[in-house]
């Protein structure tokens, strides 16, 4: 039997799990990348010179507007699951790219053999609970098909949602 009711936590739910991960990473991450990004481009020296100054350059003003702004992204997309019951593109998007960010954060961890910014939420939050929002929507019968194509759509709203956040909060630092 299908169940056809979403909750507040399922929707809302998202807006709450991605603070928690955003609290981790803007309480560790600039710092994190003042400390490691040395180790880092020995360790991977084919990454562009131009990737590693564009990681230093943020600073933690920036980096803190930039979250502001993705609140504003996460929270839409939260408010848009609730007032459609959860059908929402752009909600069910959020979820698909606020997980896949998970898996990113934990790649990332790997890569860097180190606990890195957001790594410790993603397993704890992140993934757990867009899956659980996922089976959520499928059980209300709500869940959109998911395969390469909403895959890689997920992707690019989260790196789109990001570099916007990170140039407005570019220009926030700067007038600040």
């Amino acid at each position: 039997m299908t169940d056809t009711r979403i909750n507040s936590l399922v929707t809302y739910g998202l807006f709450l799990a991605w603070a928690v991960h955003d609290a981790e990473e803007l309480a560790r991450g600039p710092r994190w990348v003042r400390e490691n990004v040395p180790a880092l481009r020995e360790r991977f020296p084919a990454v562009p010179e131009r990737v590693w100054k564009a990681v230093e350059s943020v600073d933690e003003r920036e980096f803190a507007a930039a979250v502001g702004v993705m609140a504003v992204i996460v929270g839409a997309a939260a408010v848009s699951g609730a007032r459609s019951g959860g059908r929402s593109a752009f909600y069910q998007g959020a979820v698909n790219g606020f997980g896949l960010h998970g898996l990113v954060h934990l790649a990332q961890a790997a890569a860097a053999r180190d606990v890195t910014p957001g790594a410790a939420t993603s397993p704890l939050v992140v993934i757990p609970f867009s899956l659980w929002a996922r089976g959520r929507l499928r059980r209300a019968g709500v869940l959109r098909p998911s395969g390469p194509a909403s895959v890689a759509a997920g992707l690019a709203v989260a790196a789109g949602a990001t570099v916007l956040a990170h140039a407005v909060g570019r220009t926030v630092s700067a007038r600040f």
